[in-house]
């Protein structure tokens, strides 16, 4: 096994969009395979995280919107209770932070600061091989949910070491 990163991951649901747009804004960087990207400093001790909503497996952007768009469009709907250009779960499997630069926290106390920092409470909270589930992605050309393998490896906050 290959060295190990505390994270936490949601689920998506328009409650998870909604929450990213209001906390954090729009992405610092969206790409052609459907990853949306913000880096903040609102971990434990103001260390920078990464949230990254993961998208679907196999997934095609929509035909019309702009990768860079793609994010902003669909929480603009969301958040005013409209019919969005395409659904969330469309588009991502869910949402996942961690540590952006390596540094090292506890599950637990990640868990507080991104509840802090989300409003909302993790589906599963604890330790991922991130190596691992990347090379299962990029072996299957993407093919595979980034999500339900974090979550294979992940436990809910009532089961794990979440913290309080």
């Amino acid at each position: 096994m290959g060295s190990l990163t505390a994270t936490c991951v949601w689920r998506i649901s328009d409650a998870v969009v909604a929450a990213l747009d209001e906390h954090l804004g729009d992405p610092v960087d969206a790409y052609v395979n459907g990853s949306q990207t913000w880096l903040a400093d609102n971990g434990p001790g103001d260390i920078t995280l990464e949230w990254r909503l993961h998208p679907v497996a196999g997934f095609s952007r929509p035909k019309g919107i702009d990768t860079y768009d793609l994010f902003p469009q669909v929480a603009l709907a969301v958040v005013a209770g409209a019919d969005p250009p395409v659904r969330p779960e469309a588009l991502w499997d869910g949402l996942e932070a961690f540590a952006a630069y390596g540094d090292e926290v506890e599950p637990a106390t990640l868990r507080a600061a991104v509840v802090a920092a989300l409003g909302l409470e993790p589906d599963a909270v604890g330790l991922v091989d991130h190596r691992r589930i990347g090379d299962e992605w990029e072996r299957t050309g993407g093919r595979t949910s980034i999500v339900e393998a974090l979550l294979v490896q992940l436990v809910p906050p009532a089961e794990g070491d979440a913290g309080p």
